[in-house]
């Protein structure tokens, strides 16, 4: 199979469309709940302790199927099994808005995140076959980056209007037409996969223990901080993790034709945009949490101000994304991300300044736009970095593998730093509990910017613009042309 699927400019831009928009939907489902908690806990009977298990049966799901996700996208199909995940967000979104009980949601949210697993590794895997290798692809994954990296914060815009005038149920409906439509949409315009080709197994102990265990993995660390680590429940969670985990290790060294060939790493570029892509939804992808807790539990934002306040942040991202474009095919990927971490840096530790009980939003605004472009300008030289030197035929685990990375960076952020936050909370109430909260996410933030610190310090080890680069050959070893 050649490395690049030669299309038509027209249609290519049809298709980008297409897969931008399906980016955007995935990322709303991040965080399009966050606002609506509060009202589904009232009209369900959702205790407050266990509403966000509506948040974490999606990231729990998500997180443990991307591997999987992936490697169906390279064996069954990426239009098939792209087309099969928008599908299961529809029917599970639907789901979800007519759910009588709180069983009901949570299990919908668990589908939802079984068709992101299935839809983010597939979208990546389309745009790095169907466009080529440099500015052409840089350009496709800034504009599909763009839509992703805003829809997280439009995700609490949206998730705040539609609650506010039309319910909860509303979250979920939003997505029905539009998923169907763009399901519709890829069969007339997404080229056919190809038919034929060498024989290749699935490898079912693989995926079933990489599975399994991710699953785990995130499940653990998500419950973490809500049920307490000494719970039994969580303890066994990841001890059952690590060891289907270690089982998948030998399983993959031991494959024929493996799950995730680990020979994949040698590409240093495949491997520090797994660092990158970890360590930013750890830091940056961390931080509409706090900033939604900030905005509702300190200030008493409405779900409406609360999704109006994260316009700025949406518009500096978007800004980002494209800038992250430019700077790669200018300067190379390792001054780009060097850029972005720096300024990312700076601009969260302004932000700081306004986590306050007593500071206004304005003095919030200053570090989420400069905070906002330095996530935009990672985000997509993370993609471009993760993407860079492996073979057509293994980009959906590879993105899979990138995916998966992502969502257990997001998990383990999220479980570390809410532990922090919530130090010195216990046992207030009123406005010493909004102080102590507020200090609390002062000291997170300040936590994120050093973390952002590490991240520019990872990525000194790629190469200097001009510096051979790792080609498809490199990481394709003639064996496994053979196996497939």
């Amino acid at each position: 199979m050649s490395a690049v699927t030669r299309q038509p400019a027209g249609r290519l831009g049809w298709i980008l469309a297409l897969l931008a928009l399906a980016q955007l939907i995935y990322a709303l489902d991040l965080n399009i709940v966050f606002v609506a908690l509060p009202e589904i806990g009232a009209e369900l009977g959702f205790p407050g302790q266990t509403q966000q298990l509506v948040v974490s049966a999606y990231v729990v799901f998500a997180g443990g199927f991307l591997l999987f996700g992936g490697r169906a996208a390279d064996l069954l199909g990426r239009r098939r099994v792209f087309v099969l995940a928008l599908a299961l967000y529809a029917v599970s979104s639907l789901a979800g808005g007519l759910a009588p009980s709180p069983a009901a949601i949570v299990l919908a949210r668990a589908v939802q995140g079984i068709g992101g697993a299935l839809l983010l590794p597939s979208t990546l895997s389309l745009i790095n076959t169907l466009f080529a290798e440099g500015p052409q692809r840089n350009r496709a994954l800034a504009v599909w980056g763009g839509a992703g990296a805003s829809g997280l914060t439009i995700g609490a815009l949206l998730g705040g209007v539609l609650t506010e005038n039309l319910g909860w149920p509303a979250v979920f409906y939003v997505n029905v037409p539009l998923a169907g439509l763009v399901a519709l949409a890829a069969l007339a315009v997404i080229p056919p996969d190809p038919a034929g080709g060498p024989r290749r197994r699935f490898d079912l102990p693989g995926s079933l223990t990489a599975t399994a265990g991710a699953t785990l993995l995130v499940f653990a660390l998500v419950e973490g901080p809500e049920e307490g680590r000494a719970d039994p429940l969580v303890i066994g969670a990841l001890a059952a993790a690590a060891a289907l985990l270690a089982a998948f290790a030998v399983i993959e060294r031991r494959s024929a034709d493996p799950l995730m060939p680990f020979r994949l790493f040698r590409n240093r570029s495949l491997t520090i945009g797994l660092s990158v892509t970890f360590i930013y939804m750890a830091t940056f992808g961390v931080l509409p949490y706090f900033l939604t807790v900030l905005m509702q539990s300190v200030h008493g934002y409405s779900a409406l101000q609360t999704g109006l306040a994260f316009l700025v942040p949406s518009l500096a991202i978007a800004t980002g994304t494209q800038l992250g474009e430019r700077l790669t095919t200018r300067i190379g990927l390792r001054a780009t991300l060097l850029i972005g971490f720096a300024i990312g840096a700076a601009g969260t530790a302004t932000m700081a300044a306004g986590f306050d009980a007593d500071a206004g939003y304005g003095l919030l605004v200053p570090g989420l736009v400069v905070s906002g472009v330095g996530q935009g300008i990672v985000w997509t030289a993370m993609w471009i970095a993760a993407a860079t030197g492996t073979a057509a035929h293994e980009q959906g685990v590879a993105n899979g593998i990138a995916s998966t990375t992502l969502n257990i960076g997001n998990a383990i952020g999220l479980a570390v730093f809410t532990a922090l936050a919530e130090i010195g909370t216990g046992g207030k109430t009123g406005g010493a509990l909004r102080a102590a909260t507020a200090h609390g996410e002062l000291v997170v933030v300040l936590l994120t910017a050093a973390g952002m610190v590490a991240g520019l310090l990872a990525c000194l080890v790629l190469p200097r613009a001009g510096a051979s680069a790792p080609t498809a050959a490199d990481t394709t070893d003639p064996e496994h042309l053979v196996a497939g």
